[in-house]
């Protein structure tokens, strides 16, 4: 399993200085400062390789070359993003990077309640709470259609009413944090627009559009020798009326099987698909690992079974993933590849998001990504690979 961790360029509040001291060797990085539809050029992608190698480690993944809005509700210019979307892939090839992460979560990239949950340690916690985000959708973005059961109403309108003017200003600026490394967020009334936009469109059209897109983006990532992965939903279930099309293993299944390339993958991340509880993360590995280029690996504590559900971020080997059987499902993949002389046998991944703790408080690096606690996880992780390992 080989090390990397995400570093979001020159503005993260994380120096690649500080990351060297981690030890990892490859480095998961992106263009934040260009929007969706545009173009990686060379040179841009020259000076991030740069940047890293100036510090000893390789730019190894792209996480993500952003799929933009328009492709995936097959509106505007969508036709020009695709071929903007081959172009790029050709000049990251021509870099040498092999791997490309995406996502085709609609408006939102990941959603949260509260980015600062207080654990009894001290550290805090990025944490999603069902009824937070039925009184964030009912009462502060008041969704037009908006439905809960009855239950749920009344207990979220008592939940809009406690937490007061600050409590919602703080809740909705949690949830409409948006992409990590985003110059900026969304308006409500924004939010409300892009909702719109999604209107008619239903779980059938956006899988349909995603295999659209693969059909034309996987043959010439083939070509290239690229694998690419598309990241599940987070959380991996239906939000504000929005579509979601890669929350369990059936629906990657749907898609992988409509695009059967070695091109076309999963990164299998633990802690999206683990705050379902029907997914059984060490089984996924087993049967779709020879499709998983690129893999995330945290955790998290669900409160119930119910969908959706609430839960929080925990410790990298504590939670409700069953994080020793899946390092063992991937241990066992990367010995397959081995023994069939794949030159991919080397499964890159990082240690995704970490509590807050000791001084990250004071760094303010983006939300779910401090240095200290992902160091703690990648410590914690490095231990429990090399000990079953050997």
């Amino acid at each position: 399993m080989r090390e990397s961790w995400r570093w979001f360029g020159p503005n993260d509040a994380i120096t690649i200085e500080d990351v060297r001291q981690t030890g990892v060797p490859a480095i998961v990085s992106a263009m934040h400062h260009l929007r969706p539809g545009e173009l990686w050029t060379p040179e841009e992608i020259a000076r991030r390789q740069a940047e890293i190698r100036a510090a000893g480690m390789e730019w190894e993944v792209v996480e993500s070359l952003p799929v933009s809005e328009a492709i995936k509700r097959q509106t505007g210019p969508w036709r020009e993003h695709i071929a903007t979307y081959c172009e790029s892939l050709h000049n990251l090839a021509a870099a040498g990077i092999e791997v490309i992460c995406y996502n085709f979560m609609p408006v939102l990239d990941w959603t949260r309640t509260d980015l600062a949950w207080p654990l009894p340690s001290g550290a805090t916690c990025m944490r999603f709470d069902h009824l937070d985000f039925a009184a964030f959708d009912l009462h502060i973005l008041a969704r037009p259609g908006a439905h809960y059961p009855d239950d749920i109403a009344a207990a979220a309108r008592e939940r809009a009413e406690e937490l007061g003017e600050e409590g919602q200003a703080r809740l909705t600026r949690a949830i409409l944090f948006g992409l990590p490394g985003e110059p900026e967020g969304l308006s409500l009334e924004k939010l409300q627009t892009e909702l719109d936009a999604y209107a008619d469109l239903g779980a059938e059209g956006l899988r349909a559009h995603l295999i659209a897109f693969l059909e034309e983006v996987v043959p010439v990532a083939e070509r290239l020798g690229l694998r690419m992965c598309c990241h599940p939903d987070d959380p991996p279930f239906g939000l504000l009326g929005l579509p979601r099309v890669m929350s369990t293993e059936a629906d990657y299944t749907a898609v992988l099987e409509a695009v059967d390339s070695p091109a076309s993958g999963m990164t299998l991340c633990s802690g999206s698909l683990g705050a379902r509880g029907d997914n059984d993360l060490p089984a996924i590995m087993r049967r779709w690992g020879h499709r998983v280029p690129f893999i995330h690996l945290r955790n998290v504590a669900r409160d119930g079974t119910e969908l959706p559900g609430s839960f929080h971020e925990s410790g990298h080997l504590t939670g409700d993933v069953d994080m020793l059987a899946l390092i063992e499902a991937i241990l066992a993949e990367e010995a397959r590849r081995h023994e069939a002389g794949r030159t991919d046998w080397n499964i890159p991944f990082r240690p995704d998001h970490g509590l807050d703790m000791s001084d990250d408080a004071r760094r303010r690096a983006q939300p779910g990504y401090p240095l200290v606690g992902r160091h703690v996880g990648l410590a914690e992780l490095r231990g429990a690979i090399a000990a079953m390992s050997r």
